[in-house]
């Protein structure tokens, strides 16, 4: 007795997909739900795990060979061999063609391919050349200074306790005016507390790539990413518009808060649920920036579906965070944890990376400032948010007096299509943004 292993449904827009590797060889046995094959569709890779117990008999879809929704992909029988073969025609290889209009940003899950053998360098036996004599130069006198932390005085007090406990003044950073020693600071030392001045640190060594020198053909996935990446900047008019933010009051909320909303919601408190409700808040106000272009039309989208951006193995992926203008901060932090952990493990679902109206992009999350992130239709704007960071910047208080103080800065990037939005609508729509995460009212919001 044989069964056929059918491609499955991966989605509702999903029809077909295609076979990247076998994770299974004709001839080995396979338990129920154990992987078996993985498979690339435009939207997801995933793992298709055996419906039967058995013997893998046969292989009806060869690797890097397209087959549609319901098709045989497989044979798994007892392996006695009997079972007469299945008439089920072998999937041509698939012809690339222009990827289809998607209703989200198109984020798919990269395939993982095999791991790159490197062999080692072939490194030529380095003769050392002999080295012409060298006759040294006249030597200068030396004049002999003083590396004592303070190029100023040091009393002759410090200088004779430092002799008499047996301290090295240039190996002890003083803590006076202008880093001049103390008889605090030689005490100290002479009790092993010792200010020494640091050592310079080594420079950090980065691990080289297995990728250096080797080539690799393109998977499949990351043909439509680049496609659709192409296309996009081909069929719309992009540009950039940026405003720096304070985010000061919201550092501190998160501090107040953070143990009480990490015990309640169970999850810890980022800036990132405070970027995404302000902005979803603002996408109801300003609706061009939630719309999409239809030939003629335009169509004002009634929900806010945010998506957002995960870094993970198999590259940039966008899960949607739905209804996100609905939400409050623990709802929204408990989406964005649960949604970038099932990324990671390439547990999400198909229909969970389609939909999105709107995009953010945590460009920051790896210590940029700002970039220009790339709009992907049918959506028309994203919002990148750099690296909260601390600096000096000047304040004006209530009676218009100018001071400089320490503030958390953000600055906040909104790529946007020219078709549909001007420059003074994404203006307005940044200025919202701004206004609400500077006055930081989110204590109603929190959700715990």
């Amino acid at each position: 007795m044989s069964d056929n292993v059918l491609l499955p449904a991966l989605g509702e827009s999903v029809t077909e997909g295609t076979v990247t590797r076998w994770l299974k060889k004709v001839g080995d046995t396979v338990a129920v739900d154990e992987p078996l094959v993985e498979i690339s569709t435009d939207k997801v890779d995933t793992e298709i795990p055996s419906p039967f117990a058995g013997v893998l008999e046969q292989i009806l879809v060869q690797e890097d060979e397209t087959a549609q929704v319901g098709a045989a992909l497989a044979v798994i029988g007892s392996g006695s061999g009997s079972a007469a073969p299945v008439e089920t025609p072998v999937a041509a290889p698939a012809v690339e063609a222009a990827p289809p209009v998607v209703e989200a940003a198109p984020v798919v899950t990269p395939v993982v391919s095999p791991p790159v053998v490197v062999a080692p360098p072939v490194v030529a036996p380095v003769v050392a050349p002999v080295a012409a004599p060298v006759v040294a130069p006249p030597v200068a006198p030396v004049v002999s200074t003083n590396h004592v932390s303070d190029a100023g005085y040091v009393t002759p007090l410090v200088r004779k306790l430092a002799s008499e406990s047996g301290i090295d003044l240039n190996s002890v950073a003083g803590t006076g005016v202008g880093g001049r020693i103390r008889k605090d600071d030689v005490l100290a030392a002479a009790t092993g507390a010792i200010n020494v001045v640091p050592a310079a640190a080594a420079a950090p060594i980065l691990e080289v790539s297995a990728l250096r020198g080797q080539t690799e053909p393109m998977s499949r996935l990351r043909k439509v990413l680049a496609e659709r990446a192409v296309a996009s900047m081909q069929q719309s008019a992009q540009l950039t518009t940026v405003v720096e933010v304070d985010v000061t009051k919201v550092a501190q909320l998160r501090a107040r808060v953070q143990a009480d909303f990490t015990a309640r919601a169970g999850v810890k408190l980022n800036f990132m649920p405070f970027f995404t409700l302000a902005a979803a808040e603002a996408l109801k106000a300003h609706p061009k920036l939630n719309a999409s272009i239809n030939g003629d039309s335009i169509v004002y989208h009634p929900t806010e579906n945010i998506s957002f951006a995960v870094d993970s193995e198999r590259g940039l992926l966008t899960p949607v965070i739905r209804e996100a203008g609905n939400l409050n901060i623990a709802q929204i932090a408990q989406q964005i944890a649960d949604l970038a952990a099932r990324t990671r493990s390439n547990q999400l679902k198909p229909d969970e990376l389609g939909g999105g109206t709107f995009t953010l992009t945590n460009t920051g999350s790896r210590g940029a400032l700002f970039d220009t992130p790339v709009v992907f239709l049918p959506q028309v704007a994203i919002l990148g948010t750099g690296i909260v960071s601390k600096r000096a910047v000047v304040v004006t208080d209530e009676f218009g007096n100018d001071s400089i103080a320490i503030r958390s800065m953000v600055y906040l990037a909104l790529s946007y299509d020219h078709r549909l939005v001007d420059g003074a609508d994404a203006s307005r729509f940044l200025v919202d943004v701004k206004s609400r995460l500077e006055n930081a009212a989110f204590e109603g919001n929190l959700g715990i």
